[in-house]
């Protein structure tokens, strides 16, 4: 399939003067084509085109839905080879990986439109009126409902299930939103080859153009401008902290302000119980190594802080641990800037803290580092509790007394996990009902990195690891973020969507109330 550079305004391409190239970061090389940035008219048409388009998705049938979701993951599959050869070209991320994140972004596609075909999602109440009742009560009805329009940013870390056809785009047009991705600009190529597989199948099920289009720039103005439009209406985003709060200042300066759901990184905190480490150091230091410099550690979800109790064990774990770092081999990583950025961050670390091993590398390649310090320097230092986005991570040595300090201390995080022996988990329950507070998965005897795509599964977390601690970007909650609770009082009933109509002709789950 050839690849053109140019925007997806609907069924329409748009292309401009100014034009960016995407980089191999393995031979820092740049790749064909161009890509024509995106212009402000652009902005206006696409959102245009969905405002419009919103008129039609909002009523579509979950059938409907799910037929256009299952669409897009046929096409995806149809369309593999090129789209994984493309984004190894664009990422360095190996092959088999990309396999395994496209049966991902198809599965989870496809779990969203089993989700809406199924309909109860919308969790429809009924309470019925009573006239007989001093005063009289109206019969109230109310369910979930889009939102409108949403803008989704394309993350770097994850080409295909957290950028064009990913987690945010599915859950949004599951919720019967349509979608205008800023495609990142990393990996356009493979933005491109994505755009085309849903657009394809819009197109196929003749639906409205505005259902979804894609926009590129290799800057920040087209996302900021999409953020401002008035017709936009909610907010996708997986990246830095920096960004993230960037796009949550925009629309909260918006005459009316919408909702950003971000999801800004966190370092995933282990805690290692001291039964657990004197009898599974090594098990658990394996684990833990092959977690921290899993994908270059340039997953949301690699541990980057570990606290255990000072003592014999814990040498004895920071050694094997800190060889195993120093065997690791150096890894491309998926751009110049965030090599970068990780150099920077572990000077920050190594400026806290001692080093026990940090591997010098190219400007495209990075090397796994440990860093080890006490809970005192951590308590002082709350930079240490900062992301640095690559393989790394630091070992905090404490005091019995201070591992429940130490907890407290955390910012929010995505997931927080604990090692425990048989029987140790039951004389820190203090620690866990602190933890519980502070991420949004609480994982035992495991490592963070692995986020299964599951109705359960919460991938989110208190602030700053998300910009709204109530939401989940994976999962079948994730829809939720993209709708807004309606009522209706006292509505005929054959005016009522199908979903709260006496009969439920849909079959769905509804919570029924009698009348009082």
């Amino acid at each position: 399939m050839t690849i053109l550079g140019t925007s997806m305004i609907g069924f329409a391409r748009g292309a401009s003067e100014e034009t960016f190239r995407a980089v191999n970061p393995a031979t820092g090389r740049d790749l064909d084509p161009s890509f024509s940035s995106a212009t402000s008219a652009d902005v206006d048409r696409t959102a245009s085109l969905a405002a419009a388009a919103f008129v039609e998705s909002s009523k579509l049938a979950g059938t409907r839905r799910g037929e256009l979701l299952r669409r897009i993951a046929g096409n995806l599959e149809a369309g593999s080879e090129a789209l994984i050869e493309r984004a190894h070209l664009e990422t360095a991320l190996p092959v088999g990986r990309l396999q395994g994140e496209l049966m991902r972004t198809t599965g989870q596609l496809r779990m969203f439109a089993a989700l809406v075909e199924d309909g109860s999602w919308v969790s429809a109440r009924i309470d019925h009126g009573d006239a007989e009742r001093k005063p009289p009560k109206p019969d109230l009805r109310s369910m979930l409902r889009p939102i409108g329009p949403v803008a989704v940013f394309g993350a770097s870390n994850f080409p295909l299930a957290f950028s064009v056809a990913g987690g945010d785009t599915a859950s949004a047009l599951a919720a019967g939103c349509p979608v205008i991705v800023k495609a990142h600009p990393a990996h356009p190529g493979t933005s491109e080859l994505a755009g085309v597989a849903i657009v394809d199948a819009v197109r196929e099920l003749g639906l409205h153009e505005g259902t979804f289009s894609l926009l590129f720039d290799r800057g920040f103005e087209i996302g900021a401008a999409l953020v401002k439009h008035s017709s936009i209406k909610a907010v996708g985003f997986t990246g830095s902290r920096r960004g993230g709060l960037a796009l949550v200042n925009i629309a909260a300066q918006r005459p009316r302000p919408i909702p950003v759901y971000a999801e800004m990184g966190s370092v995933n905190p282990v805690f290692i119980l001291p039964e657990a480490l004197r009898t599974r150091g090594a098990e658990i230091a394996a684990g833990l190594h092959a977690s921290v410099t899993l994908g270059v550690g340039q997953f949301c979800t690699n541990p980057g802080l570990v606290v255990i109790e000072r003592g014999t064990a814990a040498g004895a774990f920071i050694d094997d641990l800190e060889e195993r770092i120093a065997t690791t081999a150096v890894g491309t990583m998926l751009t110049a800037g965030i090599c970068s950025a990780y150099r920077a961050g572990l000077g920050k670390l190594a400026s806290f803290s001692r080093t026990r091993q940090a591997t010098d590398a190219d400007a495209h390649s990075a090397g796994a580092a440990l860093f080890v310090t006490g809970a005192e320097s951590l308590l002082a230092n709350y930079e240490l509790m900062e992301e640095v986005f690559g393989p790394s991570t630091i070992v905090v040595e404490s005091t019995p007394g201070q591992l429940m300090e130490v907890a407290r201390a955390l910012e929010g995080q995505l997931t927080i996990t604990v090692h425990a022996a048989d029987g140790e988990l039951s004389s820190h329950r203090e620690l866990l009902d602190v933890l519980e507070t502070k991420a949004g998965r609480l994982i035992v005897n495991g490592f963070p990195t692995g986020v299964e795509v599951s109705p359960a599964m919460v991938h989110g977390g208190p602030f700053p690891a998300t910009s709204d601690g109530r939401s989940t970007s994976v999962g079948t909650r994730a829809i939720e973020r993209f709708a807004r609770p309606v009522c209706y009082q006292s509505f005929p009933d054959a005016l009522l969507p199908d979903e709260l109509k006496e009969a439920n002709p849909l079959g769905i789950r509804r919570m029924v109330f009698p009348s009082l």
